[in-house]
């Protein structure tokens, strides 16, 4: 079975996010949409809300599930007996990021990270800037699901 963990924090989860996952389900058997919790950061929405807006954006896909986790995503990687990190790149700052984080989790582990390029239609959109526009007052219709819409 081909697994992969797409981690982030997903506060919250964007049409980029989205995007990402639908057009990496015919690559895998599961994805597992990881949320990672640090203490240290503050979040717009709480865990609970963001667990809630992926699963209900995804209530029909049985591919793709929702888990959390602290610590290194190789652990949890590990733990969960998952080859695969898939990433999404917007543009060449998230390449040399995120080739960084692949890298060093390659050298750690046998973890293999996935890169697809975002769509053209999505690639602007970012968590930090649908909180701006979310914080105020903005309508962040075409930025996230409906799911996060409602809230």
């Amino acid at each position: 079975m081909r697994r992969a963990i797409f981690p982030g924090s997903f506060d919250p989860i964007t049409l980029g996010h989205v995007d990402i996952i639908n057009r990496a389900l015919p690559l895998f058997d599961e994805i597992i949409i990881a949320i990672g919790i640090n203490a240290d950061k503050s979040y717009m929405f709480s865990l609970e809300d963001r667990i809630q807006f992926i699963k209900e954006n995804y209530t029909n896909e049985p591919k793709v599930k929702v888990e959390t986790y602290t610590g290194l995503t190789i652990d949890f990687c590990k733990k969960l007996k998952v080859d695969f990190i898939l990433r999404g790149l917007r543009n060449p700052a998230d390449f040399e990021f995120e080739k960084a984080i692949a890298q060093t989790n390659r050298k750690l582990s046998n973890i293999e990270t996935v890169f697809l390029l975002t769509s053209a239609t999505t690639s602007y959109i970012s968590s930090s800037i649908v909180r701006d526009i979310i914080r105020n007052g903005g309508n962040a219709t075409g930025f996230v699901p409906t799911s996060v819409l409602k809230k």
